[in-house]
């Protein structure tokens, strides 16, 4: 039925001038004005009767499908390639970062400040993170590329079903009459997921030029809008808003990178110029993490191009501004959109989410990528704004990436399909409810097995390293509240809180406590691994 409303609404958009088609519109207008009065209005003369009776047989089931369409918001959902909350206004008032727009959002919306996204099973974050995306899925859950399973449950039906496409986002919005267009990188992402909208624009866009960079991303945004007007399409939509910055290679526009101080560096020979109006360095930056990482030979740690295996001051304060510099060009683009949303009179009834699929490190404690667990890589904006959304609130959350597909559902009074494993938290960005869920789990296995994992429940956090064949072996315990930028003993700081307390006696009630909730967590999730020191019988 929902199909054939929706053929109904593309023939009502036709530019027939015939005596059918004006019985059609006089016919809709007719039952949509009874619709709101209670009075019918209708009055046809035609040589015709049966043709009277099937307009208005199928005009009385388009009139009742238009309305309900009226009522039914839009869904502009924008994710950023690699961003950490931390570089943005919204989650961090130092920061020398200019997005006017993403502060707009934010001003006018909800900023929830516990979102993350679970994490990965490859070095590739971006892959599982954006399967989760699409799937409302959990990450042991989910499939990988065509052809690959670094999941090793990839090929177990009961946990990934085979038909998980279907029941994506583009695909379940699409049935339910809903038109979808996506622009956003190749590659790293759910191909049989993204091949679901019905308008699909990608490319990978990570240069210093309008179409080599994020106007590109913007461009195919607009042009989708100004379609749609020039058509009089009044389909409620989902636009999927991805861009490929500012993940590396960081190619800034040249009059964005001379406002951070930063330039394009190419030769892995020298250092880039130290210029006074660079960006500082975050408080938890580091020369060298303390131990290693567990990802040998990782591309995002030793080999991106402008940074390679360098953490000196020099080297992170200009890719810090090339960050910054590709991140404000994202928040021009996305201006431009919000104003054209605006100008068509569509932006009152649209709900606009601004994410990122993970956070990142570049200089963070000691580290580059964003194959970690630190909450400058765990944690990812997540910024809301839309009908019933109290202009700037803030809230917790605690919720997932994987929770966006059930509460777009539940924005558009869609039904969520029941593959689904997240929660909509519309209640919490309307303010009817406390945090999603108390316990929080993340995951990085990329690199050698079973690799990091960690914890959180309130403001306690629990993150454990088993890498190198077991010659790696941490654990570090942090009060978010009191360390919030999760400083080490390398840091130097003085205060007893601003540390790990992981063999801090005074504690250690509170790490067994964190350490079964851990436990439990993995169990749930159908997580394949154990760490060290783990219960063995636990499998």
């Amino acid at each position: 039925m929902r199909n054939f409303f929706r053929g109904l609404r593309i023939f009502k958009r036709r530019k027939d001038r015939s005596p059918a088609s004006s019985i059609l519109r006089r016919t809709r207008d007719s039952f949509a004005v009874a619709a709101r009065t209670g009075r019918p209005t209708l009055s046809i003369q035609t040589g015709s009767q049966s043709w009277i009776a099937l307009c208005i047989a199928a005009l009385s089931a388009l009139a009742l499908a238009e309305l309900c369409a009226a009522d039914r918001p839009n869904i502009l959902f924008i994710i950023a390639d690699d961003q950490s909350p931390f570089d943005l206004k919204a989650y961090n008032s130092d920061s020398e970062l200019d997005t006017p727009n993403i502060d707009r959002l934010a001003a006018e919306g909800m900023t929830l400040d516990g979102a993350y996204h679970m994490d990965a099973w490859v070095g590739g974050v971006c892959t599982p993170s954006r399967h989760m995306i699409m799937s409302g899925r959990t990450v042991w859950h989910i499939p990988d590329k065509p052809g690959r399973t670094v999941n090793p449950n990839v090929t177990n039906p009961k946990l990934v079903p085979p038909d998980l496409a279907t029941y994506t986002m583009a695909a379940v919005f699409n049935r339910a009459g809903y038109d979808t267009m996506r622009t956003c990188k190749n590659g790293n992402s759910y191909e049989a997921a993204n091949e679901q909208f019905t308008v699909r624009r990608d490319a990978s866009k990570r240069g210093g030029t309008p179409e080599t960079g994020s106007e590109w991303h913007g461009k195919q945004v607009l042009e989708y809008l100004e379609e749609r007007e020039k058509t009089n399409d009044d389909d409620p939509f989902l636009i999927y808003f991805g861009f490929s910055h500012p993940h590396d290679t960081r190619d800034g526009t040249p009059e964005l990178l001379a406002k951070y101080g930063a330039t394009n560096h190419m030769d892995k020979n020298s250092l880039p110029p130290a210029l006074p109006h660079q960006p500082q360095l975050p408080p938890n930056y580091l020369e060298r993490h303390p131990f290693h990482h567990g990802h040998e030979n990782l591309r995002d740690e030793v080999a991106v191009s402008g940074v390679w295996e360098r953490r000196d001051e020099r080297t992170i304060r200009n890719e810090i501004g090339r960050q910054f510099a590709c991140s404000e060009n994202i928040d021009i683009q996305i201006g431009k959109v919000l104003q054209k949303l605006e100008a068509m009179g569509e932006l009152e009834n649209t709900y606009i989410i601004y994410t990122a699929d993970h956070g990142m490190a570049i200089g963070r404690h000691g580290l580059q990528g964003k194959q970690n667990l630190y909450e400058h890589t765990w944690r990812v904006p997540y910024i809301v704004k839309g009908p019933g959304i109290k202009a700037g609130s803030r809230s917790i959350g605690n919720i997932y990436l994987l929770d966006t597909l059930p509460t777009l559902c539940d924005f558009a009074g869609i039904e969520a399909p029941p593959s689904i494993e997240g929660k909509s938290f519309k209640s919490i960005l309307e303010g009817r409810r406390k945090p999603l869920r108390d316990t929080l789990y993340g995951v990085y296995s990329g690199g050698s097995k079973p690799g990091m994992r960690s914890v959180k429940i309130g403001d306690w956090k629990l993150v454990k390293f088993d890498v190198l064949d077991g010659t790696v072996r941490e654990t570090q315990l942090f009060n978010l509240a009191k360390n919030p930028h999760e400083f080490l003993p390398e840091h130097g700081r003085e205060s007893r809180w601003e540390t790990n307390l992981a063999e801090d006696a005074r504690f250690s009630k509170k790490r067994a406590e964190l350490e079964a909730a851990l436990l439990a967590e993995m169990k749930r999730l159908d997580d394949p691994y154990l760490l060290w020191d783990q219960p063995k019988n636990q499998r």
